[in-house]
């Protein structure tokens, strides 16, 4: 498994990086907001669902493949991605993607049907995976061990907001413009984001660090990943993890508007209720990492929300909204500390191809939660049972997978 580096407050900048204090206000708020494209692109339009529906004169599991494709998208954008910005450096690949994201945004806008707005997620997607794999490979430039986990934490703070006011922004655009008008606004926020980059990101990656060695090298790379044990493992635990958070995501907005009968502000309400409580178990974690190390506090928030999944199950059989929403409520606070201590641990030992690191695990992440929303769609309309039903699954899956593959070897 790969070896913890030891606790460190945090990494000081390596010579010839052109970066303000690592830690640092602005950096931290800059790589939060781009780890927020995949929440943005996913959660925004969710309360628009049953509106798309109609207008497309689709069904809901073929509005939901646009959640799908997007997450492909997404995975395929930081394979690509990640490996250009351990040979070119992390600036300009990241502005390039958003850029480019914005234009996508426009495209979605302009779907006439539900075909052409999986097809147009689809490149979305792939330009948002940009900013996702960049922002990782950024702070394992900067720090390691707890202090990579504790950072990651951090930007929980930030990009946390992104679930929680997601779904409000779209419910609030929905009440003066189409569904179409929220990817207006997405287009508008990528460029706003891409001004950011372009003015306050630093280059992380100094000129003697960066790889030379082409698609051979990546392919070495991605080789030796693969045969590591413990990155393997971390990597398809957080993976697992998100095809739970996925299946909630993609199923929630049908599960309880149509199946439960709440309004979309109220559903709104209640999808940022649950985004806080991530937010807030990431900022704890950031805390408890300076008694426990990450790899405890991985294994145990894994628990916690498995314990949790079972009761979304239960709710689901019992047709009770507030089992459902309670148990929900614990289940996606537990991943505030599951995915920083799976990212930072997946990472730890492989500083010198960073990108291509956060890429794989990335990719690996997006690809298994990207077959959580078709799972959720094929279990039909009408019950809560298919979303409890594949969250259980994947949160039960996830804990089997950081017991057995990351097992610390005696």
């Amino acid at each position: 498994m790969p070896r913890t580096a030891p606790p460190t407050a945090s990494a000081a900048p390596r010579p010839g990086i052109a970066t303000p204090t690592p830690g640092g206000a602005s950096l931290l708020v800059l790589l939060g907001a781009l780890t927020a494209i995949g929440p943005l692109s996913l959660d925004m339009y969710l309360p628009a669902f049953p509106a798309m529906t109609r207008d497309l004169d689709a069904s809901p599991a073929q509005v939901q493949l646009s959640l799908t494709t997007c997450l492909i998208g997404l995975a395929l954008g930081q394979l690509v991605t990640g490996p250009l910005s351990d040979r070119w450096g992390r600036r300009r690949p990241v502005l390039v993607g958003v850029l480019a994201y914005a234009l996508l945004a426009l495209l979605c806008a302009a779907a006439p049907s539900a075909p052409a707005l999986a097809t147009a997620r689809f490149a979305q997607g792939f330009a948002g995976g940009t900013g996702v794999v960049v922002a990782r490979a950024v702070v394992r430039d900067l720090y390691a061990g707890r202090a990579a986990a504790r950072y990651f934490s951090r930007l929980t703070l930030v990009f946390g907001v992104a679930p929680v006011a997601a779904p409000g922004v779209g419910s609030l655009v929905l009440r003066f413009g189409s569904w179409r008008a929220v990817f207006v606004a997405l287009a508008v926020i990528a460029l706003l984001l891409a001004a950011a980059v372009a003015w306050r990101l630093p280059e992380t990656l100094p000129l003697d660090r960066r790889s030379t060695g082409g698609l051979a090298n990546t392919a070495r790379t991605m080789r030796s990943l693969f045969a590591d044990r413990g990155y393997l493992g971390y990597s398809l635990t957080q993976g697992l993890a998100f095809a739970g958070l996925f299946a909630y995501i993609s199923g929630s907005s049908f599960v309880f508007q149509d199946v439960f009968g709440l309004s979309a502000v109220v559903f709104s309400l209640l999808f940022g209720l649950n985004a806080l409580a991530l937010v807030a178990a990431g900022q704890a974690n950031a805390r408890l990492l300076d008694r426990f190390d990450p790899r405890r506090l991985l294994v145990t928030t894994l628990l916690v929300g498995a314990v949790a999944a079972l009761g979304v199950l239960g709710g689901a059989l019992g047709d009770s909204l507030v089992l459902v929403a309670a148990a929900l409520f614990v289940f996606v606070g537990s991943l505030g500390m599951v995915m920083p201590n799976s990212t930072a641990l997946a990472l730890d030992a492989h500083a010198r191809h960073a990108g291509t690191a956060a890429a794989l695990m990335g990719a690996t992440q997006s690809v298994i939660g990207a077959l959580a929303a078709p799972l959720v769609g094929l279990g039909g309309e009408g019950s809560a049972l298919p979303m409890a039903a594949v969250t259980t699954g994947a949160a039960g899956l996830s804990l089997v997978a950081v017991l057995t593959l990351t097992r610390p070897r005696r």
